[in-house]
C-alpha cells in the first residue's frame, strides 16, 4: 500500500467512523477510547491471523496429529492468541439480536484476563454507544482494506485518529498526558 492510499484509506475511516459519532448523542471525548479500542481489536486479529498461518505451516507433525500453536508460540512472533468471543470476524458477525455492546466489553475483559499486562487499559464501555451505531463501526473497520493492513499502517491509523481526536478536543489533554499531533512537530 502506497502512500496516498494509506492517506486515503485514514480519511476514508475517519469520515466514516466521524460521521457515526456526529449522527449519534456522543462527544467525542466519549467517542474516543471505544474507536480506539475497535482499532487495536482490529490491529490484534490481523496480527493473529498473520500468525497462526505461519505458525500452523511451521508446526511439527507428531503421532496424533500436526500440533496446535500455543499462547506462547504467538507471543514469540508478537501475536496474541485472540479468545474465540474476541476475535474480530466473530464479533463482527453476531446476529442483529445478539448485544453487541456486551459482546465487546467481554471480548475485551477476555483480552485482558489472558494478556493479564492489559487489565484495566483496554475499554470496556461499549454500553455506553448505541448498538446500530457500534454495530456500523464493527463492519467500518471490518472492510477487506482494512482485514489485509499490516502493523506500520495499523499504527499510522492509530495515530491519525489519535491526531484528529486530539483536534476536536477528546483526549487532548487528559490525566497529565498530552497528544501533540506530528503535523505540528514540523513547525
Amino acid at each position: 500500500m502506497n502512500q496516498q492510499q494509506i492517506k486515503q484509506l485514514e480519511t476514508e475511516l475517519w469520515a466514516s467512523a466521524d460521521n457515526l459519532r456526529a449522527n449519534s448523542k456522543l462527544t467525542a471525548a466519549e467517542y474516543k477510547d471505544p474507536v480506539l479500542g475497535l482499532i487495536l481489536l482490529r490491529y490484534a486479529q490481523n496480527r493473529y491471523e498473520q500468525a497462526k498461518t505461519m505458525l500452523e505451516a511451521a508446526m511439527p507433525e507428531t503421532p496424533r496429529g500436526k500440533l496446535k500453536p500455543t499462547k506462547e508460540h504467538f507471543l514469540a512472533v508478537g501475536a496474541m492468541l485472540m479468545p474465540e468471543q474476541s476475535q474480530y470476524g466473530y464479533l463482527a458477525n453476531l446476529p442483529e439480536g445478539v448485544g453487541i455492546c456486551a459482546a465487546l466489553n467481554t471480548a475485551m475483559r477476555l483480552i485482558e484476563e489472558e494478556y493479564t499486562d492489559l487489565a484495566g487499559i483496554l475499554p470496556k464501555n461499549y454500553q455506553d454507544l448505541d448498538p446500530a451505531l457500534l454495530r456500523e463501526l464493527i463492519r467500518v473497520f471490518n472492510k477487506d482494506s482494512v482485514k489485509n493492513l499490516t502493523g506500520d499502517v495499523f499504527g499510522r491509523i492509530y495515530e491519525y485518529f489519535l491526531m484528529k481526536f486530539s483536534m476536536s478536543g477528546a483526549g487532548a489533554q487528559e490525566g497529565g498526558e498530552f497528544f501533540t499531533p506530528p503535523l505540528l512537530w514540523c513547525n
